[in-house]
């Protein structure tokens, strides 16, 4: 993957050819190559960036103590990066609080937002079920075994789990645990999200904004959804009743479906029937 001219360099990748821009945040330390279900759909109609967040992947190491704010600014400077004066930005679980941020300091650089599995801060929203934080702690604590299956547990359902193909989760699994963050990055990412602070100033974002509930989210409350829209002007809630945290791979299609729909409205334009 190429890396930014400016520094500290962030590892990223730019998919497509024409159509609206999109700019992918990812969450927790993990590589943007997670983004993979949105990118091989979104790249045919779409130009893509996603990208390492400092720490991980091939990008520079972090920052000791990062902030969602050194984050959106990171964000930022890969837009000027690769030639987008603006984009349709979507960030899931970690990356919808960078991308929060992203809208307030730098409004005039987003077309839309799309908000997935995420919260606007505050100890209530940062406490996951007890369930969530066991798997939790293992996903980021335990060995290679340990951490694969911890994660499973913690981002998908128990009936997903049980139809799943399992070649596709087993490759969804090396793009997730494939390279390690340092424990460093993953202790700069938690103190990140424990400090996350939005739910004032939400009401000053001005962009279509769509926000994306699982409803059987372990990690974050379903309800954090439900508080991003209500301080959001305008903000539109799509539900998935029987997503969990995963909901990027477990309801790809449909997922995708509602982002490009999303993206469409924004640009002005009609959504192409599915």
């Amino acid at each position: 993957m190429p890396l930014t001219a400016s520094t500290p360099r962030l590892s990223y990748r730019l998919e497509g050819t024409s159509g609206p821009p999109v700019l992918l945040i990812m969450g927790f330390g993990m590589s943007g190559v997670v983004w993979r279900p949105q990118v091989e759909v979104l790249r045919e109609s779409h130009r893509v960036v996603w990208y390492d967040h400092l720490g991980v992947g091939e990008s520079d190491p972090a920052p000791e103590w990062p902030t969602m704010a050194t984050m959106a600014a990171d964000a930022r400077r890969l837009l000027d990066e690769v030639g987008f004066a603006s984009a349709h930005v979507i960030g899931v679980s970690m990356g919808g609080m960078i991308a929060q941020e992203l809208a307030l300091s730098s409004p005039s650089r987003l077309r839309s937002l799309t908000l997935i599995a995420t919260h606007p801060g505050g100890v209530r929203a940062c406490l996951p079920s007890p369930e969530g934080l066991l798997r939790f702690a293992q996903g980021n604590l335990g060995g290679p075994a340990t951490r694969v299956q911890a994660l499973k547990r913690l981002l998908y359902t128990p009936e997903f789990l049980a139809g799943v193909d399992h070649e596709q989760m087993d490759r969804r699994m090396n793009d997730m645990v494939g390279k390690r963050a340092a424990r460093a990055t993953v202790r700069g990412h938690l103190a990140a999200v424990l400090r996350h602070r939005t739910g004032a100033r939400l009401d000053r974002v001005r962009v279509p904004t769509l926000v994306v509930r699982p409803g059987r989210d372990l990690l974050i409350s379903p309800k954090n959804s439900d508080a991003l829209a209500r301080r959001i002007p305008g903000a539109r809630v799509v539900r998935f009743d029987d997503a969990g945290h995963g909901i990027t791979f477990q309801c790809a299609s449909a997922l995708n479906g509602e982002i490009a729909r999303h993206v469409a409205a924004a640009e002005g334009q009609a959504p192409s029937p599915t």
